[in-house]
């Protein structure tokens, strides 16, 4: 609490004594050590983690009044002041940089000491941050219950919904485009023909795996360890507030939170939330080949492989006029190169703590919070800034399937691999459609061959009729 004023400062006191505070601040002496203690970064805990912070502070509350260990009117007080926190008021007022104490000790006092001050100076009561605010709790299990609050909010109003609809816009562009057939590539070399509709498809059925991955990560991820109090024991928490807090906080959010069934893995080991950031990389590694796939297909316009054209959104040489570059699969691959980065940061994290307690609480917030922001930016803007406006050049498209020589394949089965090479290998060399040779080498009609070597129905796979070895 205050005790006195000097110019521009006022004058708090904690357990280690008296310090000086902002005036206009609305934090407390252990807000103002962490700050003056770590001033590393300048980067603060990210705002999704101050709300879910926020929304864990007013479940507590919530329940500590039902459960007749606050007064109502305090109770009331401190939901009201975590709920503006959570709403987005107040966000100056959380500058506790994000490299502080393992145990995010520093934020959860920063979120008690700004919701105390709002609290007393609305109700007139006296409301103490530690007391009343952190009732029934410790830095210990509210952390890393926040971070999956924030980590559920983030996943399913944020990156999901992104998800959902790059894949609709790939599918709804795959239908479009399912006539068209190009040369499909292993190992970037000419392979056999496959559809558009065939290749976008791939990309759907990576994207509904990650998907599917992710919602699975999150069931573990809503097992909350609040209640376990300091290291798991529940030592100063009712028996029904934890339970009572994921409801409070399911009621809020509309997620399915519960109480974790042992709070000390809860609190010793973020196992669950390196799963999560597990999946987000894998995801990362799906969409940056897709990013790459469109950059090899956008290459040229001239000497590359110009099979389709990316919307022209900005001019892309401050040298070279009229060159335009795939900037959003750029930007998407850098989002992907970083979310692989903070993966590792994550995974390292997560095994930092001996005992009761991990020790990297922070780190794991801050980089799944940069993940999943950055996952759902790049993936919004690759749907509407690239493939939904992206065009098939259908022209270059169909001169290179026409010059395709590994169309000869579909003749393995009638005319042998050794003489289809010899085919292919001439047809590449003379730079003539493979048709044309196998009318000369092959001993085969044009009529079967056409039916044999027709793209479209080799995209649709299988043994083709007649082509069975000496037929024709």
């Amino acid at each position: 609490m205050a005790i006195r004023k000097a110019s521009g400062f006022r004058i708090e006191h904690d357990s280690m004594g008296e310090l000086r505070v902002p005036a206009k601040a609305l934090w407390g002496a252990q807000t103002q050590r962490a700050i003056d203690n770590f001033a590393i970064s300048a980067r603060p805990m990210p705002q999704a983690f101050i709300r879910a912070l926020a929304l864990t502070k007013a479940a507590a509350a919530l329940v500590n009044g039902h459960l007749g260990l606050l007064a109502r009117a305090q109770a009331d007080a401190i939901v009201e002041a975590a709920t503006a926190i959570a709403g987005g008021a107040h966000a100056d007022q959380f500058p506790v940089d994000r490299y502080q104490t393992g145990s995010g000790t520093s934020s959860n006092m920063n979120a008690n000491e700004v919701i105390a001050h709002l609290a007393t100076k609305a109700s007139g009561l006296p409301i103490h941050p530690n007391d009343h605010v952190n009732l029934g709790q410790s830095s210990n299990d509210v952390i890393p219950t926040a971070l999956r609050v924030m980590a559920v909010q983030g996943a399913k109003r944020q990156l999901l919904p992104a998800l959902q609809h790059l894949r609709k816009t790939i599918d709804k562009r795959a239908k479009a485009l399912r006539k068209i057939v190009k040369t499909g590539r292993t190992h970037l070399m000419d392979a056999m023909p496959l559809t558009v509709a065939q290749e976008f498809g791939a990309w759907s059925a990576q994207l509904d795996s990650a998907q599917a991955r992710i919602e699975d990560s999150l069931k573990r991820v809503r097992r909350l360890p609040i209640g376990g109090t300091a290291i798991g024991t529940g030592i100063n928490a009712h028996p029904k507030f934890g339970k009572g807090v994921a409801k409070a906080l399911s009621v809020a959010t509309g997620a399915k939170f519960e109480q974790a069934a042992n709070t000390f893995e809860g609190l010793a080991a973020q196992d669950d939330l390196v799963e999560l950031s597990g999946q987000l990389n894998a995801l990362a590694v799906a969409l940056m080949k897709i990013g790459n796939d469109l950059r090899w297909m956008n290459s040229g316009p001239l000497a590359g492989l110009g099979e389709i054209e990316l919307p022209a959104l900005q001019p892309g040489s401050s040298i070279m006029p009229g060159k335009v570059n795939p900037v959003i699969p750029e930007a998407l691959c850098m989002v992907c190169a970083q979310v692989m980065g903070l993966h590792q940061a994550i995974s390292i994290a997560g095994q930092s703590g001996n005992f009761q307690l991990n020790v990297m609480l922070p780190l794991i917030a801050c980089d799944l919070d940069e993940s999943l922001q950055l996952l759902s930016a790049s993936i919004t803007a690759l749907a509407d800034k690239a493939i939904g406006g992206l065009q098939v050049r259908k022209d270059n498209v169909a001169a290179a399937l026409d010059r395709n020589p590994i169309l000869v394949t579909a003749l393995n089965p009638v005319i042998g691999y050794e003489l289809a090479a010899k085919i292919a290998k001439r047809a590449y060399a003379e730079g003539r459609p493979v048709l044309d040779v196998a009318l000369e080498d092959s001993g085969l009609d044009e009529k079967s061959l056409r039916r044999l070597l027709d793209p479209a129905d080799l995209a649709k796979g299988g043994i083709k009729a007649g082509a069975v070895a000496g037929a024709g």
